[in-house]
């Protein structure tokens, strides 16, 4: 029975008995103490009621009708699967077959042989420079071929004089030391002719060839336009972009989390929302070794066929890697909590047993967290109400 009808009751009684007045021999004070006592033993009888958990080796045990069960709930552990990462990135030219071209020589643009879109071969003139330059660096050759023929000359008529008697050995021998110079420097500028090409006499035309084979991506050249060699230093584009675009590179952003599964010779399925229905296999063959300062990013890269020429170059994409299972269990994030250098699970046994389980942890994927030992597939274990459980714990009670 309520306390306060208890005590209603009994007032009652006395005043109709007593007129309105206290009754005769107990003071109003007594009605008092009367109603604090009644009140007091109703607040006892209701902590009495709530049962209280029992706290033995890490477990928390509560009865079956404990009200406080409500506040825990549980989700069961997983094996571990097959985890889909998704990465966003770009499409860019393969480096390894690309070469962008610059002028070695300054000068004017005369011609351009090709366009975007030609496939050329390793060789193939691309524009024609007319450059004073150049046309210096074909003077100087023809001038030394000359020099080194007339110290070739002098070499012979003057051992023919000290064979006679006519010269001396000193200046025999002067000449040949003319004659070695003269060929050493023949030599130099026939390899740099070898290097640059052009034709034997001096008509100041360069002829800009394509180092290696591919197809022309990209052309920053008009006719008449001056060029010069400082350029590549310049931050200015190339002239021209050779690549071979059937072999491209995706450059994949990874975070800090994400190393746990990421490694060189994994699969990407890689998709565009150009071709939504498409996936093209790529495979990682380079992680960065640095996180990026200002992004916070790592650069994954990954090697993609494009035989039929539908990815381009700078088209944006994403990169879906399955990571392996490997050993272990999957549970929700939220379940885990650390103390000191370890981490633990509430692991619930039945409807009131929970029972604090050490384990260890792995990586994090999509909220859940790849434990590799200390639970098993099947188990439950607590998602909300760790913290209380754990208070209990180091509390005892």
């Amino acid at each position: 029975m309520n306390a306060r009808f208890v005590i209603d009751g009994i007032v009652s009684g006395i005043v109709r008995r007593s007129g309105g007045a206290c009754f005769t021999g107990l003071s109003c004070a007594a009605f008092g103490l009367l109603a604090l006592g009644l009140a007091g033993c109703s607040q006892k009888t209701s902590e009495a009621a709530m049962p209280v958990p029992v706290v033995k080796d890490g477990s928390v045990i509560f009865s079956d009708s404990s009200p406080q069960l409500k506040v825990f709930s549980s989700e069961p552990v997983q094996p571990a699967k097959p985890v889909v990462h998704r990465l966003t990135g770009r499409v860019v030219w393969n480096e390894e077959r690309t070469v962008r071209v610059y002028t070695p020589f300054a000068g004017s643009v005369q011609a351009i042989e090709v366009k975007p879109g030609d496939r050329v071969a390793p060789g193939r003139t691309l524009a024609v420079i007319a450059s004073p330059d150049f046309g210096q660096a074909q003077a100087e050759a023809t001038r030394v071929a000359a020099d080194f023929a007339i110290a070739k000359k002098n070499v012979d008529r003057l051992r023919d004089l000290v064979a006679n008697g006519v010269a001396a050995d000193k200046d025999l021998q002067a000449a040949q030391a003319d004659l070695e110079r003269s060929r050493a420097e023949l030599e130099r500028v026939t390899a740099r002719k070898k290097l640059y090409g052009g034709s034997d006499g001096v008509d100041q035309r360069y002829l800009l060839k394509a180092p290696v084979g591919g197809v022309v991506v990209e052309k920053n050249i008009n006719p008449g336009q001056e060029v010069r060699p400082d350029q590549v230093t310049s931050n200015a584009p190339p002239l021209f972009i050779i690549t071979d675009p059937q072999r491209l590179w995706v450059l994949l952003d990874a975070t800090e989390k994400d190393l746990a599964f990421l490694h060189p010779g994994m699969t990407v399925a890689v998709r565009t929302p150009a071709y939504p229905e498409r996936t093209f296999g790529a495979r990682i063959e380079a992680v960065s070794d640095f996180v990026d300062p200002s992004t916070r990013m790592i650069r994954v890269r990954a090697a993609v066929d494009n035989a039929e020429r539908a990815l381009k170059g700078e088209m944006f994409v994403s990169g879906d890697i399955d990571s392996e299972p490997g050993s272990g269990v999957l549970v929700p994030a939220q379940a885990a909590f650390l103390v000191g250098q370890r981490h633990f699970v509430f692991v619930r046994e039945g409807k009131g047993r929970f029972t604090r389980t050490a384990v260890t942890r792995d990586g994090e994927v999509d909220g859940k967290i790849v434990v590799r030992s200390g639970l098993t597939a099947g188990q439950s274990v607590v998602t909300s109400g760790t913290l209380l459980l754990e208070q209990m714990v180091e509390n005892g009670g």
